[in-house]
């Protein structure tokens, strides 16, 4: 008799956490600027947030996002230039119990000038990244643990790297095959590149678990 009220006092909490845990949240909409000369790299690193990449218009560094007392981001700009945005989770356990908030309160807009970035790295989980035409002087990293990486005529200056887990990795980049030497590794999908190609000034790295490589050369 005391382990079937023990169950039902149990399924009871379950039952409250599910139902109510996760509309204890308000989001807010929230965005940040800087003048673009002022920002030579940007970093990103978050969870369960879809992030959406593209050329600003006004050459100006902008962030969108929306957050709440539980869900926040840290976001700060050192002295050599960096941009960093970090994802804060301020919760108990029973946070954690129930669905998820909606995906326009998950969703990040990252507007970027062109041309002008030395680094720009990305990771998230559980969600995808998707970056629009853009060229950065340096380098591009792009890092999904449970979502898509897609990305669309980007030039970079001396190195991309891909990689996705539980996800698919396609897009194009600016160049000829020639242009890039080339590493990839894929399992449990289909890559239409090489395992390795030697040569080019740039250089490409992809990595693909559980997933498929469309990249092409535009």
């Amino acid at each position: 008799m005391k382990k079937i009220l023990f169950c039902m006092a149990a399924c009871a909490v379950l039952a409250l956490c599910m139902t109510g845990c996760s509309s204890q949240q308000t989001f807010e909409e929230g965005s940040y600027s800087s003048a673009g000369e002022e920002v030579r790299a940007v970093t990103v690193d978050v969870s369960d947030r879809e992030v959406l990449i593209g050329a600003s218009a006004d050459g100006q560094v902008r962030i969108e996002y929306s957050e709440s007392e539980k869900e926040y981001y840290d976001i700060s700009l050192s002295q050599e230039g960096e941009l960093t945005m970090t994802l804060v989770l301020d919760k108990q356990w029973t946070d954690f119990i129930g669905t998820k908030p909606a995906i326009e309160d998950r969703t990040i807009r990252l507007y970027l000038p062109d041309g002008l970035l030395s680094s720009l790295k990305v990771t998230t989980t559980n969600e995808e990244i998707v970056l629009s035409p853009l060229s950065v002087a340096g380098s591009v990293a792009l890092d999904s643990n449970g979502g898509d990486v897609r990305f669309e005529r980007v030039l970079v200056g001396t190195e991309a790297s891909f990689a996705a887990k539980n996800g698919n990795i396609a897009g194009s980049l600016v160049g000829g095959w020639d242009d890039f030497a080339i590493s990839c590794t894929v399992k449990k999908g289909e890559s239409n590149l090489p395992e390795s190609k030697p040569g080019g000034e740039k250089s490409l790295a992809v990595d693909c678990n559980n997933g498929d490589i469309a990249i092409e050369f535009v």
